[in-house]
């Protein structure tokens, strides 16, 4: 079993106890195990404060922007582990996989290159000065700069190496520190993408620490020049703008929580013509892409009532089309939800709307494809890449 530790302080760092674990959710069986009970995540802060952002504040916009170029550079080369991760944690499919790593190396190559562009100046003005009151002498301008703080990012199960990148990759080009808190339920890909970036040695010290489990008294200490970001549901996001750090001591929050996303299909829509084949090609995947775990997910479809019977047809057909099953196997395109618990709530929501009237009009006939030959295959080079790592810091603590 792999040991998830938290990258803190320039460091990695285990907690004490045995924490929480981490499973394959095709197969529950336990793939790693993390603890953050002990850990100073105080110090931590503190860290980010003092030694990260002075770094990052020293720093012109294109020098951020090469940081982030190395930082893409060193997950391209990753690519194959990471994905491997989330197949294994995560329970997704490659093609889902490849859509999240993709997505974080996507969006820190982007970023690398808007920091080229802003150039070497280290503050921004925006727009054109203002003349403020009837005498010349009193005339403004809004300039940006990095705050003196660090950005703590409390990110969502369902992308927990794009979460990561997409929140980071803002962050560090403002100048600003990172403390990100992956989703403990699929840590694994975030614990590797950071892991990557350390071994390859791209990251100036302090500017971006991993905590790998919960988040103890991380958020309460919290000031006025930290912000905080979370994706999640609306409820812990309604639980943090109420935190003590928050309402006392002027915390910024962004919080992204509970999108409920629908396709509508307009009256005049022919069944067979091209828009209703664009309607059920592109509802079939919203449906089934990730399993439907992402915030572009299709939470309803409204149809005219004259359609509803086609509709059903129609999808039902083409959900019928769409193998489940383990996500390893390169003929399974829907994997599991991401863990138990989003299992349970799957199964409560749809007995609550049945319980409400609702009527289930399409239930997979067919088995889920199981575990395929050599699975542990996935399992046995995660445990051999951890123990070689091991080895490597071990080598490197005697030198």
């Amino acid at each position: 079993m792999i040991r998830l530790r938290s990258y803190l302080g320039g460091q990695w760092r285990d907690g004490e106890g045995e924490g929480n674990t981490l499973v394959d959710p095709a197969t529950e069986e336990v793939v790693a195990s993390t603890s953050t009970k002990g850990l100073d995540l105080r110090g931590a802060l503190a860290h980010a404060r003092d030694v990260g952002g002075p770094t990052l504040r020293a720093m012109t916009y294109a020098e951020r922007g090469k940081l982030l170029k190395a930082m893409t550079d060193a997950l391209q080369a990753a690519r194959e582990p990471l994905i491997d991760a989330s197949v294994l944690n995560a329970g997704t499919t490659r093609g889902d996989a490849k859509f999240d790593v993709d997505g974080a190396i996507g969006t820190l190559a982007y970023y690398a290159r808007l920091g080229e562009t802003l150039g070497d100046r280290k503050i921004t003005v925006e727009g054109e000065g203002e003349q403020l009151t009837r005498s010349k002498r009193f005339w403004g301008h809004h300039v940006c700069v990095p705050r003196r703080g660090v950005a703590v990012h409390v990110n969502a199960f369902n992308f927990p190496a794009w979460g990561l990148a997409e929140k980071a990759a803002v962050a560090l080009l403002a100048g600003v520190p990172v403390v990100s808190k992956p989703a403990t339920s699929t840590a694994l890909t975030a614990y590797r993408l950071v892991e990557t970036l350390t071994e390859a040695k791209v990251l100036p010290p302090g500017v971006l620490h991993l905590v790998c489990g919960g988040a103890g008294d991380l958020l309460e200490h919290l000031g006025p020049q930290d912000c905080l970001a979370f994706t999640g549901s609306g409820d812990t996001g309604a639980w943090m703008r109420s935190l003590r750090s928050v309402t006392h001591r002027s915390v910024r929050v962004n919080v992204e929580a509970d999108s409920l996303n629908a396709v509508v299909l307009g009256p005049d829509v022919e069944p067979g013509s091209d828009t209703w084949q664009v309607f059920v090609r592109d509802t079939v995947r919203e449906i089934t892409q990730k399993t439907g775990q992402k915030c572009t997910a299709a939470r309803r479809i409204f149809v005219p009532a004259a359609q509803l019977d086609a509709v059903i047809e129609a999808l039902s057909e083409g959900l019928s089309q769409i193998a489940f099953g383990h996500p390893a196997r390169d003929d399974v395109r829907m994997g599991p939800v991401a863990s138990a618990q989003q299992h349970r709530d799957v199964k409560e929501g749809i007995e609550a709307l049945v319980a409400a009237g609702a009527k289930v009009v399409y239930r997979a006939e067919s088995s889920p494809i199981g575990v395929p030959e050599g699975r542990s295959r996935l399992l046995r080079a995660a445990h051999a890449a951890a123990r070689r790592r091991a080895a490597r810091r071990r080598d490197r603590a005697r030198a």
